[in-house]
């Protein structure tokens, strides 16, 4: 009996294909792996900076309070039950980054969202962690908290 080496894969080792090589990775024919184009470098860059923007349990609850209409900073006190220096610290945050916009009505500055954009980035974050921590909390609720293990 000769021994053959096949591919890189020396006689006595298993020659299915590891993930974590990529010689070794194939594509399901069925899937379009044609390279998306790389978006320019200051887009990517910028994208970065918006969600680091929005990275704050706080801000995003700002940013689904300002989805529905225009708030003052003591409506969101309210809303949000956060004090207001926090609060104005937060839109701060968000209004360099251009999330919300400030315009002065007498004494009070009404903010609202730049861009209806914003809105759909938050509700789609918000969405994807309820259904994940439901997800988690049915499997526990299936197998009473405890991994198990298939055949």
């Amino acid at each position: 009996m000769v021994s053959v080496e096949r591919h890189g894969v020396a006689p006595g080792q298993s020659s299915a294909p590891r993930p974590d090589r990529p010689e070794d990775h194939v594509h399901s024919p069925d899937r379009d792996v044609r390279p998306v184009p790389v978006r320019d470098q200051r887009v990517l860059h910028d994208a970065g900076e918006l969600l680091r923007a929005l990275a704050a349990p706080v801000r995003i609850a700002i940013v689904l309070q300002l989805r529905t209409s225009e708030r003052c900073v003591h409506e969101l006190v309210d809303a949000l039950g956060v004090a207001q220096p926090l609060i104005s610290q937060h839109l701060r945050v968000l209004k360099s980054a251009g999330v919300v916009f400030g315009e002065r009505h007498g004494r009070e500055v009404m903010y609202r969202l730049v861009d209806e954009h914003l809105a759909h980035i938050v509700v789609d974050a918000a969405t994807h962690a309820e259904e994940t921590a439901r997800a988690r909390t049915g499997d526990q609720a299936d197998d009473g908290g405890q991994e198990t293990e298939t055949a």
